[in-house]
């Protein structure tokens, strides 16, 4: 019987540097799977990393808990924030902002912080990426009034004013639902904005906070960023636009 050697002896030249080459690369086929192994906790710390920075500085989802947004926004609605927009402008009328509302609203949803490490992990990654309801403090309303601004409720058509200027917001206000069944006549201070639900009857916004120490404003450095699509579900999916209505105001008074 021939010998296997003898055998690979006998091939020619490229027929031996073939089997040479199946046999040398063989072998390393479990250290390969092995280093993935290892080097997936790494891959996992850089993914979260970069999502940190990206909620941090650029873009945030948020979940969407109450109905005082509606039809804007419904229940569910995972909206992306874009926390970068107000380095390059200031805050406009007509923008839908969240903010953080600590010493000056009180919250519209109850939500229950969880205590353990693990549930703290999933709560962060929920809110970082828009599954789960964001902290109680944090709101989302639309700006009807920034600094200087004259906002009045209500003219003898039972529409609001800014700066003598009636609002037309069929655009936006829940079907129904008057401008504001609570009159008001407030005159926004420096560094803060009046805000509104655009579901009225259903919020509890600048106007249910005027007997409060703030006056019902919220400051602008507790503004997170502007609220610029909805991406969840895809039923309604939009670009939230400011209304032309809104947009064409200008000044104050």
């Amino acid at each position: 019987m021939t010998d296997q050697t003898d055998v690979a002896a006998t091939l020619p030249d490229p027929e031996r540097r073939q089997r040479a080459g199946r046999g040398a690369h063989a072998a390393p086929e479990p250290e390969r799977s092995g280093s993935f192994w290892k080097e997936l906790p790494i891959l996992l710390l850089v993914a979260f990393g970069l999502a940190f920075l990206v909620k941090t500085f650029l873009v945030q989802a948020f979940y969407i808990p109450s109905g005082s947004m509606q039809n804007t926004l419904e229940i569910g609605d995972r909206v992306l924030v874009s926390k970068v927009v107000y380095h390059l402008r200031p805050i406009e009328r007509g923008d839908v902002v969240v903010f953080n509302g600590v010493d000056s609203f009180t919250p519209e949803v109850s939500i229950v912080e969880p205590t353990d490490p693990v549930g703290k992990v999933t709560d962060w990654f929920g809110r970082t990426f828009g599954f789960a309801p964001p902290s109680e403090r944090d709101f989302v309303k639309r700006v009807i009034g920034v600094a200087g601004d004259h906002v009045v409720c209500c003219d003898a058509k039972a529409r609001i004013t800014v700066n003598g200027v009636a609002l037309d917001e069929t655009a936006y206000l829940y079907p129904g639902n008057a401008p504001s069944s609570e009159p008001f006549d407030v005159r926004v201070p420096e560094g803060k904005l009046w805000v509104m639900g655009d579901h009225r009857a259903a919020s509890s916004d600048s106007r249910a906070h005027l007997g409060d120490p703030g006056g019902g404003f919220v400051p602008t450095d507790r503004v997170i960023g502007r609220a610029f699509a909805v991406v969840w579900p895809f039923q309604h999916a939009q670009v939230l636009e400011i209304p032309d209505t809104v947009a064409a105001l200008t000044g104050g008074s």
